[in-house]
């Protein structure tokens, strides 16, 4: 498992996390060879954060972890919100046989 900007060698869980934030932060549709790649999450954080907004996020990221990430069983979602209009996604899931609580980074416009 690599790190895929430095190229180094990661752990199992910090691979995990890399390719949530590239599966959260990817808006469907963008990858040329593989459209039906990513998440909704880049369209719905730009949208007003409301509780029903907040629900599709939460939505949107079972669904997108569920359909790309297999080596992590989703237990909890939450939206963490900054004053600087960015937002985190704290994971909880079981990996590994290993309860984990992951953090994704999203700004506003889906990207990091």
């Amino acid at each position: 498992m690599m790190n895929a900007r430095t190229g180094r060698a990661m752990t199992r869980i910090a691979h995990i996390r890399q390719s949530l934030a590239d599966i959260l932060t990817t808006p469907i549709g963008s990858r040329l060879m593989r459209r039906p790649y990513g998440s909704e999450v880049p369209e719905l954080i730009d949208q007003p954060l409301n509780g029903a907004t907040v629900l599709r996020i939460y939505a949107a990221t079972a669904y997108a972890v569920l359909r790309w990430e297999r080596r992590i069983a989703l237990t909890g979602v939450q939206l963490q919100r900054d004053t600087d209009g960015s937002a985190t996604l704290i994971l909880d899931g079981q990996a590994d046989g290993a309860g984990v609580q992951l953090a994704v980074p999203v700004k506003q416009g889906g990207a990091l």
